[in-house]
């Protein structure tokens, strides 16, 4: 580290990539929103929008693998992506709530179940084919494509679905229904003026630098999606070097700074899209790009990376017993019990988001509590262990 204050410095590096992939993220949405303009509601959470909101878990998992290597780069990746996905599941639809209804937006919150079922069932089929992909120990490149192909399935399903439901309303209605896009948002001329090019350049405004107050098209989205997309990578590599160097200070393996620092860092983008969907009153958006995500996280932002280095590197060998097997099961278990509180009952409740949010203190205590080898939180893991040991002896 360049002070002698590595942690303070490793945190404020975190910070500061935090609000740069806050802010790229925000062209990432204007842009991918426009290009997905013709989805319907809950396709688009689920689509366009988890993959908006991801993009830094893909990232950071490629440069924790290029940056560290073999199991210990793998384990930091799986680290934030799974990290995320219990920060998605979890924190996300509780934060939606809360503010939804504290903010006095609706008087109750109603998900549809076709939505929390579809995008829930299908998470956790990812989620176990991603224990099997694990149980081999050593990870080969059909391994990542494997994961990816899972995600291909998911979208392939997604669209068809949409268009059968376009072409029952077109039967109906005797004619397709076309979904125009939207209208750029006014611009006051003094607002404009004021902004200059500097400026824009410091607020990190991408929407203002590429776009202005030009209407959108697809030439000028995709250019957005492009420059968002370069920023957030660059954002990413800056993280994991602050998640790696606050790993050496504190004496803490990368795996359990990348589960809970790069995870919540990484979050950033879902939080916002998720919390912007709910005060609009899109509440299926807003839970199934939290879920959509997750699928995302576990299928993409792991398959693509894992391809990718196994290809040009060979495999990677994991140690028996490693935290990678234990928090696969982890994020199963923890999975499975926020989907029973999403569909139990039909509405979402300040009870629901204080449960969801009771979830995550506990696996963040637990992991801090590992980290640190108290002796309560070594006996669970190893109780996990033996759990994930007997499940994988029936494959």
């Amino acid at each position: 580290m360049l002070t002698q204050f590595p942690i303070l410095e490793s945190i404020l590096w975190t910070v500061f990539t935090m609000v740069i992939i806050w802010r790229a993220s925000d062209g990432f949405e204007t842009a991918s929103e426009y290009i997905g303009r013709n989805l319907t509601d809950g396709v688009r959470g689920a689509t366009i929008n988890a993959i908006a909101s991801s993009i830094p878990e893909l990232f950071t998992t490629i440069f924790f693998l290029l940056l560290l290597k073999d199991a210990d780069g793998f384990a930091g990746g799986v680290g934030t992506t799974a990290g995320s996905a219990i920060f998605n599941g979890m924190i996300i639809p509780a934060l939606v709530i809360i503010v939804v209804l504290l903010f006095g937006i609706t008087r109750s919150i109603e998900v549809s179940r076709r939505v929390l079922f579809r995008d829930g069932i299908a998470l956790i089929l990812c989620e176990l084919v991603l224990i099997l992909v694990l149980s081999s120990f050593r990870l080969e490149w059909w391994h990542g494509l494997l994961l990816m192909a899972m995600y291909g399935a998911y979208v392939l399903y997604m669209v068809r679905r949409m268009r059968q439901r376009q072409r029952s309303a077109a039967v109906l209605t005797d004619q397709a229904p076309e979904i125009p896009a939207p209208d750029p948002e006014p611009v006051e001329a003094e607002d404009e003026a004021a902004d200059t090019w500097l400026k824009k350049i410091l607020k990190l405004d991408l929407e203002g630098l590429v776009i202005g107050n030009r209407p959108i098209n697809n030439r000028n989205a995709w250019t957005l999606l492009l420059l968002s997309t370069a920023v957030i990578a660059a954002a990413c590599a800056i993280l994991v070097y602050a998640c790696e160097s606050f790993g050496e200070a504190v004496g803490f393996p990368i795996y359990f700074v990348a589960v809970i620092i790069a995870a919540a860092a990484t979050s950033v983008p879902d939080t916002i899209i998720s919390m912007r969907d709910g005060m609009r009153g899109n509440y299926d958006d807003a839970i199934s790009n939290a879920l959509g995500s997750n699928i995302f996280d576990i299928c993409f932002a792991l398959g693509l990376p894992l391809f990718m280095y196994t290809a040009l590197y060979g495999p990677i060998d994991l140690p028996s017993g490693s935290e990678v097997g234990e928090l696969r099961l982890i994020l199963l278990i923890l999975t499975i019990a926020a989907l029973l509180i999403y569909i139990i009952g039909k509405k979402m409740t300040f009870l629901k988001a204080a449960l969801l949010i009771s979830l995550y203190l506990a696996f963040v205590t637990y992991i801090i509590n590992k980290g640190i080898g108290s002796p309560w939180a070594l006996d669970i893991s190893a109780w996990v262990q033996q759990v994930l040991s007997n499940i994988e002896s029936l494959f």
